[in-house]
């Protein structure tokens, strides 16, 4: 009897790797069923999410971005493409990784890379986004999860999760609340790319998350 191949996602970070947790136990539960992570890759090797994903039983392995501090480019790019092309993903998940990815990344795996921003894009992209949206006077934000292309934040946006921002709100109160979001629409668009309930052609505008979905 012939079983169909597992989904195999890869994911980067380079922190806490909380969002990167929330997808290894919908993996675990079976919420984005026929999947197994094939892989972790840091360019942190202290971070948390390493030890977390160990503990998981994943592949992890922490591969240097030096010299640069905030992108991915030149030789140390090359060894990430490398790698990630042994592990032969369906999709490439950034959970936290806080490098830009530049066009030699991005053409080698035409979309297939997601990412999870902490605003409604196309509002507020980059970093300091809570600073920014409670500075603006908002009274809403969330967060996009989106196809990464070669401008920050601005690839095609798959699914966003909205929520109030109170009148209290501070920069971490605000993150906090987005958070939840967070480890809820991630593997949710995981789950409705690997079962091609969507599709980068096919999108124009974003889902909208309803909490009584309950994924």
């Amino acid at each position: 009897m012939l079983f169909p191949r597992k989904h195999r996602l890869v994911i980067l970070i380079s922190g806490r790797g909380s969002n990167m947790k929330a997808i290894l136990e919908a993996v675990k539960d079976g919420r984005i069923p026929h999947t197994k992570v094939v892989g972790v890759i840091s360019d942190n090797p202290t971070a948390e999410g390493l030890t977390i994903a160990r503990k998981y039983g994943i592949k992890t392995r922490y591969l240097s971005a030096a010299p640069y501090k905030t992108k991915l480019e030149g030789p140390a790019e090359e060894k990430y493409i490398a790698t990630i092309k042994k592990w032969k993903p369906d999709l490439i998940i950034l959970a936290g990784f806080m490098r830009v990815i530049k066009s030699r990344f991005i053409q080698s795996f035409p979309n297939k890379i997601i990412n999870i921003h902490p605003s409604l894009l196309p509002a507020y992209p980059g970093l300091h986004t809570h600073e920014r949206v409670l500075a603006a006077g908002e009274k809403e934000s969330g967060c996009t999860v989106h196809f990464v292309n070669e401008t920050v934040d601005g690839g095609k946006r798959i699914i966003q999760a909205r929520v109030p921002v109170l009148a209290h709100d501070t920069p971490q109160t605000l993150a906090a609340r987005i958070l939840e979001k967070e480890h809820v629409i991630l593997p949710y668009a995981i789950r409705l790319l690997l079962e091609k309930k969507i599709s980068y052609e096919s999108l124009t505008e974003p889902l909208q998350w309803r909490d009584e979905w309950k994924f």
